[in-house]
């Protein structure tokens, strides 16, 4: 495991910790990272990637059109609630690729830790949000097999060898039903506007 990669997993591991609300604090600062054409890494090539900035300076995510055939049982074997999950679980990146993330919509900070991405929007890897979701009905949400990461000023590295666009993100896009256009959708419209030389759309530290 690079150092990269365990630092991320350290960032997560903290946000999944009892009495680690702090994240919930932060104000929502998400943005998509949009892959170019010329983005050749398997793991990102033509993908939309929600991401936002952690309190360490990190940048945490998941990718939002890559939907997988992985049933939910498999991910998390021992929850019953599971067993009838049947929307498809979406690929968040490479990152501990088996542990299950969520992002879903709430009103108010969840008593568990989570990051605030967009306004009533919220990033989690905490079972306890997660089991919350599964067994009560109302919060729209999707869940993920893994998470997209990078440590701090690394993807900003990317920004300049010319890898991404940036564009505002909305829960929209994050949620709808067809995202096999969406990468394509979003390409078009970053092409369209000036070139943004840091993350529009979002306020990062």
């Amino acid at each position: 495991m690079t150092n990269a990669v365990a630092r991320l997993c350290l960032v997560l591991a903290a946000a999944i910790a009892p009495g680690v609300p702090a994240q919930q604090l932060e104000r929502p600062n998400g943005v998509f990272v949009v892959a170019k054409p010329s983005l050749e890494d398997p793991n990102f090539a033509r993908t939309v990637v929600l991401v936002t900035q952690t309190p360490d300076a990190s940048t945490v995510g998941v990718i939002v059109n890559r939907p997988t055939q992985i049933p939910l049982r498999e991910l998390l074997p021992g929850v019953d609630s599971s067993a009838g999950y049947r929307d498809p679980v979406f690929f968040g990146g490479p990152v501990m690729p088996r542990a299950v993330v969520a992002l879903f919509r709430s009103e108010r900070p969840p008593k568990a830790s989570a990051f605030h991405v967009l306004r009533d929007l919220y990033l989690t890897m905490h079972p306890e949000n997660i089991t919350r979701l599964l067994s009560e009905p109302g919060p729209q949400y999707r869940l993920y097999a893994g998470f997209s990461g990078w440590a701090p000023r690394q993807l900003e590295g990317e920004f300049k060898r010319d890898g991404w666009y940036i564009l505002p993100a909305d829960a929209a896009a994050v949620f709808r039903g067809d995202v096999e256009n969406l990468w394509s959708e979003l390409v078009r419209k970053a092409e369209m506007q000036p070139a943004c030389a840091g993350p529009c759309g979002g306020s990062w530290k």
